[in-house]
């Protein structure tokens, strides 16, 4: 895995497991991850929460690095959901599925699927577009610190007090992908092949 590359990571929850958009859940990770997000040689970017999995675009010096990270990160969530859930025992379907981004497009085509990738679930749940619906960042994700939104509809990023995520460090995820434009929040991300591991 090259170290100057971000990577996409995928965790899946368990069936029968609560809603890791349940308000009080996402509040809870957010705290936690604010605690661990960035570890020196492991960051959490950026994430989004789904029903039963999440997305999250991390960078790591190396595959020791990503696992010791991701092994943190993943004792976090399953801490906050029992803790939301007021349950024991474990919450992770298997291992995590990772996909380094080696290119400025991989990291965008990335980007917008991890932090719109509600709308991509809305929109098949509704079998229609809803691209022209009104664009509403994901409050179950790290949209409100993304910096790459199209200007004419970004919104104003909250104070920095509270961060839960790491700044990007990496060229690829600072400044690379931008070569293929900002985000617009109304995209629907499909499943792009640079992706399509995680599913």
């Amino acid at each position: 895995m090259p170290v100057d590359c971000p990577v996409h990571v995928t965790l899946r929850m368990r069936k029968g497991l609560p809603s890791l958009r349940d308000g009080r859940f996402v509040r809870e990770f957010r705290r936690s991850l604010a605690e661990a997000c960035e570890r020196g040689d492991f960051r959490v970017n950026h994430y989004s929460l789904q029903g039963d999995h999440a997305h999250l675009i991390v960078e790591a010096r190396g595959k020791e690095a990503l696992a010791r990270g991701m092994k943190s990160i993943a004792a976090r969530l399953a801490r906050a959901l029992n803790r939301v859930a007021s349950r024991n025992g474990p919450v992770l379907d298997g291992r995590y599925h990772h996909r380094s981004l080696r290119s400025p497009r991989e990291v965008r085509r990335a980007l917008a699927y991890v932090l719109l990738n509600a709308r991509r679930h809305l929109q098949k749940q509704r079998r229609k577009a809803v691209a022209t619906s009104r664009a509403r960042l994901d409050p179950a994700s790290s949209a409100r610190w993304f910096d790459g939104w199209r200007p004419q509809v970004a919104s104003r990023l909250p104070e920095p007090t509270n961060r839960e995520v790491a700044r990007p460090r990496t060229w690829l995820l600072r400044v690379g992908w931008r070569r293929h434009g900002l985000v617009d929040p109304r995209e629907v991300p499909g499943l792009p092949g640079a992706v399509a591991v995680t599913a």
